[in-house]
């Protein structure tokens, strides 16, 4: 029996971001059934109800599982990763799906993978096999991987690693990174646009900043924070400052907290809880750099030619462009980094995440799943069985 019913689950506006084209491929297709289960930043107020950007989209919403408490400590996120567990499992079993699509390394998404993996529902798996050295979200993507099925790879060392990790070769396909899809397809804004939906003047220099906590970190995401921030400082009020805020990881939001704070004494800096895709590619296109620590200065940058400052270690062993610059998340380090990529000639870096057709990739391949439940049972295929490329 072929696959009939897709569930994909979103559980923050980055992964939306990614997976709404391929939602879109799903939707549709006459044969198909999409079923959306939403969770995690999407239900909070804190971080922008972007449930709601999901609806506008023009998809519907099967399910609404709420886990964040608004509190962002260690002890609130494991709470929330077990409500996520347990709101899993009733989802599934009132959708019933075929298959269920998750993408990366976000704990809410770790516990999808768990609640399917009892229900004996098979997952494809996007963007398995990458490092975040910095982050625990290393140890969850490789966690999914094991409860996966189906692996949508970004590039063939990810594939290399899967393959290590004991999954069928057969079974792992390189697809590319779906961030790409998105700003071939969108009809970005120009600059006097872009500046009235933001409401917001652009500068001579502009910078798209977003910095998350780097969860291994053993100093405090606070303090990293604060030295980005005495970094931007430096650069002076001729230098637009364009935030978005954090996720929802432990410490976020008293990042936040600290960045509501620093926003409202500058007339040249404004902060965002989600811009949206448009607007967020629209922004990057305008920008003179990106800046932060988060995955999208990697994957989705060096598309439009720009330069990225990325700090510290939550992006360390990612696949990069030759205009990513990294620096440490100290104020003279950072400072340095983003005069550097004020100068930095970006005009032949390549993106080494695909071409911009992954969704179609990932959609061909489901579309030719002949008995989904027989990806059900897995074997470890040994290391021994075949040869791994370099």
């Amino acid at each position: 029996m072929s696959i009939k019913k897709i569930a994909v689950v979103t559980g923050s506006r980055a992964d939306y971001g990614l997976l709404c084209p391929l939602m879109k491929l799903v939707q549709q297709d006459p044969n198909l059934e999409l079923q959306i289960i939403a969770t995690g930043s999407h239900l909070s107020k804190i971080f922008g109800m972007t449930c709601q950007t999901i609806e506008e989209d023009g998809f519907k919403i099967n399910e609404k599982i709420e886990i964040l408490s608004g509190q962002s400590t260690a002890v609130e996120v494991t709470k929330a990763m077990g409500k996520a567990v347990t709101g899993y499992a009733d989802a599934l079993q009132n959708l019933k799906p075929d298959i269920i699509i998750l993408l990366g390394d976000r704990y809410e998404i770790l516990a999808a993978a768990q609640a399917a993996l009892i229900a004996k529902i098979p997952v494809a798996h996007i963007a398995g096999g990458d490092l975040t050295e910095g982050a625990f979200d290393d140890a969850i993507r490789h966690s999914i991987t094991k409860m996966s099925h189906l692996h949508f790879v970004t590039h063939e060392s990810a594939k290399n690693r899967v393959r290590q990790l004991g999954e069928n070769p057969g079974r792992i396909f390189v697809v590319g990174h779906p961030g790409i899809d998105q700003i071939k397809r969108l009809n970005l804004l120009d600059r006097e646009n872009l500046q009235k939906e933001l409401d917001f003047l652009l500068q001579a220099r502009n910078l798209l900043i977003t910095f998350h906590p780097a969860t291994l970190d053993p100093q405090p995401a606070k303090f990293q924070f604060e030295e980005l921030l005495k970094a931007l400082d430096r650069l002076g009020p001729s230098v637009g400052l364009i935030f978005t805020k954090p996720n929802a990881d432990t410490e976020g939001i008293s990042l936040i907290e600290r960045l509501d704070q620093y926003v409202g004494r500058r007339k040249n800096a404004k902060s965002f809880s989600s811009l949206g895709q448009l607007l967020y590619f629209s922004t990057m296109k305008h920008a003179d750099a990106v800046v932060g620590n988060s995955s999208s200065g990697i994957y989705e940058a060096p598309s439009f030619k720009k330069p990225t400052v990325n700090i510290g270690d939550r992006q360390k062993g990612r696949l990069q462009a030759s205009s990513v610059i990294h620096c440490e998340p100290d104020q003279e380090d950072i400072f340095r980094a983003i005069q550097e990529a004020f100068v930095k000639d970006c005009s032949t870096a390549l993106n080494p995440y695909g071409d911009g057709n992954s969704s179609e990739r990932i959609f061909g391949i489901l579309k030719g799943i002949k008995d989904p439940k027989a990806l059900i049972k897995k074997r470890f295929h040994e290391i021994s069985e075949f040869a791994l490329t370099s």
